[in-house]
């Protein structure tokens, strides 16, 4: 089943940056995500309303999704692989599609660009609203601009790069895997009352899933400079000081090869459900931010993710061709 993976990949990849997400399509994380909603609802009632308890049930939401996340993909393609193959291959190559986020990640955050260059401020919060996690209602034009670089930095990793270096390891089942991972921790792993405890497991894992494909993500987006004219020097510099100024271990890896490209200053102080947290800044401010940088940083997100399929393609081929 895995000599078709990197076909697969390759049209996969082609066909996001050529169609993108359209939204009569129903994605197939969606139905993760409601099943994350309803086993999590189920869950809370039945384990104790404690500490340990929470974290048990979050063990057990995580094992579960994990089993239907790779699951399910891994038995539908086995069996039409056996029995149907070519129809095995259009449907990995169309879900490898489908669970690249490339285009609608570029797509999304140019309204945030074409809200602050022909709308309102107003507007370009509630478009900003859409991609990011922060509180938006206050943000100036320079924060609604660094929220939306900062997003198309760290999406670049786990909704691109991420997802098609487990499509080269393993084909669509690791992948569906990988984004059940980081559907669960984008739903549950948040640090606060509710999930501290219930969503701790989600949250761990998804930072293990994400450690390599993030340091990767970092490097490829410094190559990637290379071929948008953009500072490679100081990409490589700020993302070997800065990559750790996170609380999470992967999140800073692109957000501080993205700082240096641009020559900016990234992250900072920030608000979450009307709760100031402090963070450390990324990047050093040569330049002030401008809504310009949004479109840089798509450009930028493009060459790593084009770098990213072709060293993952060349590499996977390489090995599989001596080893299978």
């Amino acid at each position: 089943m895995l000599k078709y993976s990197l076909p697969a990949l390759a049209i996969g990849f082609v066909l996001d940056l050529l169609i993108g997400d359209p939204r009569w399509l129903y994605h197939p994380i969606c139905v993760i995500g409601n099943l994350i909603a309803v086993l999590e609802k189920a869950i809370r009632r039945v384990f104790p309303k404690s500490n340990g308890g929470e974290l048990a049930g979050g063990f057990v939401i995580v094992v579960l999704i994990c089993l239907f996340s790779g699951g399910v993909p891994l038995l539908v393609l086995h069996y039409l692989y056996r029995f149907l193959p070519v129809a095995g291959f259009v449907l990995e190559t169309f879900w490898c599609y489908q669970l690249l986020a490339t285009r609608s990640l570029k797509d999304e955050s140019m309204k945030v660009y074409d809200r602050l260059k022909n709308g309102t401020l107003d507007e370009a919060r509630y478009a900003v609203s859409m991609i990011v996690g922060r509180d938006t209602r206050e943000l100036t034009e320079t924060g609604v601009t660094k929220a939306a670089v900062e997003t198309v930095a760290e999406n670049a990793s786990d909704g691109v790069i991420a997802p098609m270096f487990y499509m080269a390891i393993g084909g669509v089942p690791l992948m569906f895997l990988y984004k059940g991972i980081n559907t669960m921790d984008s739903m549950l792993g948040y640090k606060n009352d509710k999930y501290l405890y219930f969503g701790r497991v989600a949250a761990k894992l998804d930072d293990v899933a994400n450690y390599i494909p993030a340091r990767i993500s970092g490097w490829l987006m410094v190559a990637g400079t290379v071929f948008t004219g953009m500072d490679t020097k100081n990409a490589a510099k700020i993302y070997r000081r800065d990559r750790r100024n996170h609380a999470s271990p992967n999140s800073a890896q692109t957000e501080a090869a993205m700082a240096g490209a641009l020559d900016v200053q990234l992250a900072g102080n920030a608000y979450y459900f009307g709760k100031l947290y402090e963070k450390p800044t990324i990047g050093d401010p040569i330049r002030p931010v401008e809504p310009e940088d949004i479109k840089r940083a798509n450009r930028l997100m493009y060459a790593a993710s084009t770098l990213g399929v072709v060293v993952f393609l060349l590499i996977s081929g390489a090995v599989r061709m001596l080893f299978f």
